[in-house]
């Protein structure tokens, strides 16, 4: 067979292994929802709308704008954006204040010893616990809004910069003392690339937090955001509006996880080339 006529069959043969992992992927999700959709309807309960009333309530509030606006409307916009605003300043804050003591304390070990105690302790304490103090120090702005989202986030990325940074090859280390590297391009070239695996698998973990924290912060005084139009809803009884809220809250989870992927896989393309024998 010739070159010209492989080419499309390996197409081909690529496109249907796609679409049967597409399939697979689906398929669960739409038995679920298949059933969740018989269920709710069977039980008519008040509490539970069927899937498709949610579908149709969402289309109402956040995608009936026009196609040349990309069907999302004005209240979209306006509910999602200083939500996400919130939530992406608080887990980027948390992230760099994270790496930065994670790769201080895991070089050091007398800065280890002062560092431990301390956030196993603040790592510990139950977020919703922290409001109060959160709300005396920052008000009721946005400002106690991203400092809550960021003290929650630190602590993963913390956790695994020291751990990243204390489990680097002792030989490379060695080799960049041998050569006598500055300290300031061994931290640059071999300690944080060599971290960056469980630095970036700690960012996935807060990315998520974040929007947990996003959601009870906007709780609490908020004039704005997924998690006030959630509370309202709730207060008013507005129960598919809650569903509503739930669902929406989900898909944008699931999108920045999809986009946090995306970017991990091209930013670490080095390591898993390293990791399965051929060149970086």
């Amino acid at each position: 067979m010739s070159h010209s006529a492989a080419l499309p069959h390996g197409r081909s043969r690529a496109i249907t292994g796609f679409s049967q992992g597409a399939l697979l992927r689906i398929a669960p999700v739409a038995v679920v929802i298949l059933l969740w959709q018989v269920a709710t309807v069977r039980a008519a309960s008040p509490f539970f709308p069927p899937p498709a009333d949610i579908v149709v309530r969402m289309r109402e509030l956040w995608f009936s704008a026009p196609v040349s606006d990309g069907l999302l409307t004005g209240r979209f916009w306006s509910d999602t954006g200083p939500s996400l605003m919130r939530a992406l300043s608080g887990w980027l804050l948390g992230a760099a204040i994270g790496v930065a003591f994670g790769l201080i304390a895991g070089r050091s070990t007398r800065a280890a010893g002062y560092v431990d105690p301390p956030v196993n302790f603040l790592r510990s304490l139950p977020k919703p616990a922290l409001v109060p103090v959160f709300l005396l120090v920052f008000g009721a702005g946005d400002a106690m809004r991203i400092g809550m989202i960021t003290f929650g986030c630190i602590w993963p990325v913390l956790l695994n910069t020291m751990q990243g940074v204390r489990s680097v090859d002792p030989m490379y280390l060695q080799t960049v003392s041998a050569f006598r590297i500055p300290a300031r391009t061994r931290l640059a070239r071999v300690i944080i690339p060599a971290a960056l695996p469980k630095i970036v698998a700690g960012m996935r973990v807060t990315l998520s937090l974040s929007l947990i924290l996003m959601v009870l912060s906007e709780w609490l005084l908020a004039d704005s955001g997924l998690g006030h139009f959630l509370i309202n809803a709730q207060r008013t009884f507005e129960v598919i509006d809650v569903w509503a809220a739930i669902v929406l809250l989900g898909l944008l989870g699931y999108g920045l996880n999809v986009l946090f992927l995306a970017t991990e896989r091209r930013v670490l393309a080095w390591h898993r080339n390293v990791s399965s024998g051929g060149r970086p």
